[in-house]
């Protein structure tokens, strides 16, 4: 088609809701492939959709505190793809976060310095468009979206009469905000009642914590990465400071009693890097191994089907690098174990371990990893204090040892076993609490900062299974843990340090919650959007993909383990986002002959 036929063509249009990292990240995807699959001359008008800034998003917007973290050191975070990403279009190589801000490698950046990395990465995708192609920016909400499967599609914005024409829309929205479930609803209750405050899930940076009282107890459930970010607005960011392993109280602070179900914070983030040989992944949870799963009838279950082999892989991964990098630990020789490994049932793999590894503490025990209290009882608070620091202390400093560095190749091999499970769409939250738990914990020196708090009386632990109940009598909230029988706590105010989890039946989003309704979106048992795991494409709920509307995102059965990643691990979020991109870039192309044609 000549030049001029195409100035007279019809403009294609696409509409992507959500501009945060998934959506630039899917950008950039598009952007790579365009000169192959969008006929020259081309006019295409991009409409991003977003409240908050191109880029950074919601959750990685410049605007907030620069106490706030990451969890991953500067040299771990890159955008762009390698060539151990695997997928159909070109690999763009970019600067990891660490390049781009020449930042030390091992520091962990303030957010809102990945902020503005991702809103560098989002201005060169632009750039890197077509010459036919122009970005629109939207900065309000998208409320619904109509249209018939095979014809254009409307977005309809918060504000405007009139709604965007799409011939293609992708949902990148991040992670949703939710209405409150059961249990949330009748703890609000009982707090309006009795003058109490209850701050139920949410993203800890958008939360007002000015209610919390100084010196007042303050019970917390969670003891992920959204209690680490309510520790440090709660204490550096009230003016107390940290000198050494000493902190310095400014007097603001509340106390904070903290527990959860595990009643221990995650694993710290490993502070060494890798050497040597890296463990050849995946051996035993791969691509074959997933398309047997799925081709059992009424598809796997987790724990019978799927669970056996992740901890044969990760087993595999750990035990690989103790034979490689630390042989005087083990007994015998490494081609001997790993014939009679992979031979091996679960009970077999056991009396083998014990027959070549000695010591059991470089025995891999996932089931002790994931419930570090089980069966332990403290005599009282003040034991359970000394106890979960002895713990804490213990694992920073086998995180900091490279001698123990079998850990870093079970991350790995996470890493490997997470880009495998996407394929099998919804498989429980079970699964992403402990990848989160043992891959994905907070910096060292977080840890050590939680430490100082301890020893300084402002973080109190509770324990494991931490039961949270509402004293009508006394009108105020109690806490106790089967870790210290007996023992309870009591405060006005309750603070629930989680995400959300992400349903349709119970989202904010008023587009998705009105797709669900309709049954033009697909809610998987445990309530997330059910998508073609190929392309992307939103299910309805008889299991059809609609041609025209793609997501992509923690609130898809497609999860992946972050819309960035570390450089030269494989990247599954990139690979879908170039497979979504290439659809995409098909179906405008079709769409556009089309109108030509007509």
């Amino acid at each position: 088609m000549s030049r001029s036929a195409a100035r007279r063509a019809p403009r294609s249009s696409l509409v992507i809701v959500g501009a945060g990292p998934r959506g630039t990240g899917f950008l950039e995807r598009f952007a790579a492939n365009a000169p192959r699959l969008l006929p020259a001359g081309a006019r295409l008008d991009i409409h991003l959709v977003d409240p908050h800034p191109p880029g950074p998003g919601r959750i990685w917007r410049r605007e907030q505190s620069p106490l706030l973290w990451m969890n991953s050191t500067a040299e771990d975070v890159t955008m762009f793809t390698d060539e151990t990403v695997e997928l159909a279009g070109p690999v763009s190589p970019g600067p990891t976060l660490e390049e781009w801000a020449g930042l030390d490698p091992q520091t962990f950046p303030d957010r809102p310095r990945q902020g503005e990395y991702l809103t560098w990465v989002y201005e060169r995708a632009v750039a890197a468009l077509p010459a036919g192609v122009t970005v629109r920016e939207h900065r309000t909400r998208a409320l619904r979206v109509t249209g018939p499967n095979t014809g254009r599609q409307r977005v309809w914005l918060e504000g405007r009469s009139r709604p965007l024409p799409a011939d293609a829309v992708l949902l990148t929205v991040g992670h949703l905000d939710a209405d409150l479930d059961d249990e949330q609803l009748a703890l609000a209750g009982f707090a309006r009642r009795h003058g109490l405050l209850h701050l139920p899930p949410d993203f800890t940076a958008d939360t007002d914590l000015s209610a919390l009282p100084a010196g007042e107890p303050v019970l917390v459930r969670g003891l992920g990465l959204a209690f680490v970010d309510l520790m440090i607005l709660l204490t550096e960011g009230r003016g107390g400071r940290h000198e050494g392993d000493v902190y310095v109280p400014s007097g603001r602070e509340p106390v904070l009693y903290v527990g959860s179900r595990r009643g221990v914070p995650y694993h710290s983030k490993i502070g060494y890097t890798w050497s040597g040989e890296r463990p050849p992944l995946p051996r035993f949870f791969g691509p074959a191994e997933v398309d047997a799963l799925l081709a059992l009838p009424g598809g796997p279950d987790f724990r019978r089907n799927v669970w056996p082999l992740v901890d044969k892989e990760l087993g595999f991964a750990h035990y690989h690098r103790l034979f490689t990098a630390h042989p005087e630990r083990t007994r015998g020789a490494w081609a001997d174990f790993e014939e009679r490994y992979a031979a091996g049932e679960a009970v077999e793999l056991l009396s083998l371990v014990a027959e070549f590894v000695p010591d059991p503490a470089d025995r891999l025990d996932l089931a002790a990893l994931d419930r570090p209290l089980d069966g332990v009882r403290f005599a009282d608070a003040e034991a359970a204090q000394d106890g979960l620091r002895a713990y804490v202390e213990a694992d920073l400093a086998r995180r900091y040892d490279p001698a123990h560095s079998q850990d870093l190749a079970v991350f790995l091999g996470l890493l490997s076993v997470y880009g495998q499970l996407i394929r099998l769409g919804d498989i429980g939250s079970w699964w992403h609490g402990f990848f989160s738990y043992l891959a994905s914990g907070p910096p060292g020196p977080r840890l050590r900062q939680l430490l100082a708090l301890s020893r300084a009386g402002i973080v109190r632990f509770v324990g494991a299974d931490v039961e949270i109940t509402a004293d009508e009598e006394r009108g105020v909230f109690r806490a106790a843990s089967p870790s210290v029988p007996g023992a309870e706590v009591e405060a006005r105010a309750l603070v629930e340090a989680r995400l959300p989890q992400p349903t349709l039946a119970r989202t904010r989003d008023a587009l998705l919650r009105e797709l669900h309704a309709e049954g033009e979106a697909a809610a998987t048992p445990t309530g997330l959007l059910a998508v073609d795991p190929a392309d992307g494409r939103i299910l309805d709920r008889e299991g059809c993909p609609h041609p025209r509307r793609f997501a992509l995102g923690p609130f898809t059965d497609a999860r992946s383990s972050g819309a960035f990643t570390r450089p030269r691990t494989g990247g599954p979020a990139f690979r879908q986002n170039d497979a979504t991109a290439r659809a995409a870039l098909v179906l405008l192309r079709e769409t556009a002959e089309s109108a030509r044609a007509a």
